[in-house]
């Protein structure tokens, strides 16, 4: 749904002072245009509150500035992010990953399943795709998440999923096994059979992953699929489970992993293999990335 170039709203004018605070401190630049109690500007955003309350934000930047600090921080709705006309609401699954691309630490896969009720707490507490949250709000989310929906959370540490790689030969096809996996697990706890993933692969690789753990399901399968607050809650439980993850092989091997296959990966590789040799490689990094020929 294309959205209108200006967001209007209304907000409590007590709020005036703690708006304009954070918003200098984002670096945007004030001035007190007739009518107004302050106007914000930085590239890409406007804020403009008026004295009657309503504040308009414009801007080709706006859309990011609405979802990720206005309607969180001060709105404390998400009409915008979520309108509910552009959410599906009906019961369903959703499944997405975390880990795929990070040489080191576990690959995660999440299954999450909410009714209209619970899409609806999803959309008031905020969620949103993990991409856009920190670690620290990602484990808050997961815990919260984890307590009231039923859920499926497959973590599948190096040394494991180095031989399931062995066996796949193909990192879409061990994604697609891990994704069934967790629907199967899931559907035991639900009776939901609609499901829907953010799409890594063609099609028919899931379809046939489902079909050999002989799951019938009615599957769809979206790029951008976090853009679904279901698949973004499910998205949240694997990069939880991702994270909690990397820190638990940093704690037992007393090193800092960091995520990503940047050169500071590269760095912390070369200096586990100095410590620990390079056999034990295979239970904390993902062997098939070309990054591994550097840590030796």
């Amino acid at each position: 749904m294309r959205k209108s170039s200006n967001f209007i709203t209304e907000i409590d004018t007590t709020l005036a002072s703690k708006l304009k605070k954070e918003l200098e401190d984002q670096g945007f630049d004030l001035s007190q245009p007739v009518y107004t109690i302050f106007q914000a500007k930085k590239k890409g955003v406007s804020c403009t509150l008026y004295t009657s309350g309503k504040l308009m934000v414009q801007g080709k930047e706006k859309d990011d500035f609405i979802n990720y600090y206005l309607e969180p921080k001060i709105l404390r709705n998400f009409s915008y992010t979520y309108p509910e006309t552009a959410v599906d609401m009906s019961p369903h699954i959703g499944v997405d990953e975390a880990g795929k691309g990070d040489v080191f630490g576990p690959l995660c896969i999440a299954a999450l399943y909410a009714d209209e009720k619970m899409i609806s707490k999803l959309i008031t507490m905020g969620i949103r795709d993990s991409k856009h949250l920190s670690d620290s709000t990602i484990i808050k989310f997961a815990s919260k998440i984890k307590q009231e929906y039923p859920h499926a959370v497959i973590q599948i540490f190096p040394k494991r999923y180095n031989e399931l790689y062995d066996q796949f030969k193909n990192l879409n096809h061990l994604l697609a096994w891990g994704h069934a996996t967790a629907i199967e697990k899931l559907l035991k706890k639900t009776d939901c059979r609609t499901v829907l993933i953010d799409q890594f692969a063609s099609e028919h690789i899931v379809e046939n992953a489902l079909k050999r753990k002989a799951l019938a399901v009615a599957l769809s399968q979206r790029h951008r699929g976090e853009e679904d607050i279901v698949v973004a809650g499910a998205s949240i439980l694997a990069r939880a489970a991702f994270v909690q993850g990397i820190e638990k092989l940093s704690s037992q091997f007393n090193l800092n992993f960091p995520k990503g296959a940047s050169s500071l990966v590269i760095k912390a590789g070369q200096q586990f293999v100095r410590s620990h040799g390079e056999s034990p490689l295979n239970e904390v990094a993902k062997l098939h990335f070309k990054t591994i020929k550097y840590f030796v």
